[in-house]
């Protein structure tokens, strides 16, 4: 009988808009070193390393990233790090992991352990025993979610109704799931709070290789389909030439739509450690000690009546600020954002607006 067997896969494609102008085409955010000395991908490997070890650890990524992140990761192997030919969401991603490591091993009970590449996460530790805890509960049988305890009525995150608490053996408390719930407006999310029986969707997933892929074949046929030949294409050495072809007959469609909104079998961890997504400009609240007046400032700043804002620059150019409140301002180079601190899921808008400009597009 084959033994625990962990494959850790970091989903790193996207490319960070709403954290323009530090985030740009050639630069994405899991590159940037937006909290700390390392980049969040270097930080989300070395959380995941003691669990998988480097070399059952995967990043799918974009094409274009494919060096950049090689060059950063020099102690993963360099066909661990896969580029997608062309974005299309989290299913066909899920998808493509599940190909490689199915080609990799013959153990129906290889664990997938799937993150995103932008959480910020201190306690580590926690973090792997909770997720070695939930490898366990999915070789039992089970696909298995990261549910974190909602701390205030948040509108910009999905939901997951937890039911029955679920017997494991271990310290971490598990739920059966009673559905997932889309972004809510923030009455709902005020309900959901009260309710008792919620927590946010991580976008953190465990399933053995097996199941991820009978759900594919039941609930997304065309991506299991593809999956099969992008494994027999990799158990060759011809992934390179299957890759693109098959991935532009994919639907761009999220993994929560494709599948987990759909199998019965979810079970539901609760989150015991800390937890952040480090989504927006605004996040760095959470994750920086503000300053005097509750301003997060990275960089050079000096302010007269200024307080709540989010200051970003660096050490070599001066933000001036004079009563001013609740405001976002990032300085680069070549760029300046300034917006509400409301506002801040609205800078993706910003950058498609600049996309739509020919005169514009050097500054994506």
């Amino acid at each position: 009988m084959p033994g625990k067997e962990i494959f850790a896969v970091v989903m790193a494609g996207g490319k960070g808009e709403r954290f323009w102008p530090r985030s740009r085409v050639s630069k994405p955010k899991q590159l940037l070193r937006l909290l700390g000395d390392l980049t969040l991908i270097e930080q989300t490997v070395e959380r995941l390393e003691p669990l998988a070890g480097l070399k059952n650890t995967l990043i799918i990524t974009n094409a274009d990233y494919v060096a950049p992140m090689r060059s950063l990761l020099p102690d993963i192997p360099e066909e661990n790090i896969i580029g997608e030919p062309m974005g299309r969401d989290t299913a066909p991603c899920v998808a493509l992991a599940a190909a490689l490591v199915a080609a990799r091993t013959d153990n129906p009970d290889a664990t997938m352990v799937v993150v995103p590449a932008d959480h910020a996460i201190k306690d580590s530790a926690t973090m792997v025993a909770t997720l070695d805890a939930c490898a366990d509960m999915a070789m039992a049988g089970h696909i298995v979610t990261i549910g974190i305890p909602p701390s205030f009525p948040s509108t910009g995150y999905g939901y997951i109704k937890c039911g029955e608490k679920l017997p494991a053996d271990s310290d971490v408390k598990f739920y059966e799931s009673e559905g997932f719930r889309e972004k809510p407006d923030e009455e709902t999310a005020e309900k959901f709070l009260a309710d008792g029986s919620y927590k946010w969707n991580s976008g953190m997933f465990v399933w053995t290789v097996e199941a991820i892929m009978d759900a594919l074949r039941k609930h997304a046929p065309s991506l299991a389909e593809g999956a099969e030949a992008l494994k027999n294409a990799a158990k060759r050495g011809a992934l390179d030439e299957e890759l693109e072809p098959r991935y532009s007959s994919f639907e761009k469609i999220s993994v929560d739509y494709a599948v987990m909104e759909k199998v019965d079998n979810v079970a539901v961890a609760e989150c015991p450690f800390d937890w952040d997504d480090v989504g927006s400009w605004s996040a760095l609240r959470n994750q920086i000690t503000s300053s005097e007046n509750n301003n997060v400032v990275q960089g050079l700043h000096i302010g007269l009546d200024t307080k709540d804002c989010v200051i970003v620059g660096d050490s070599n150019h001066l933000i001036s600020t004079i009563d001013v409140e609740d405001l976002i301002i990032v300085h680069t180079d070549d760029a300046t954002l300034v917006c509400k601190s409301q506002a801040a899921q609205r800078v993706k808008e910003i950058v498609h607006a600049i996309a739509e400009n020919e005169n514009l597009r050097d500054y994506l």
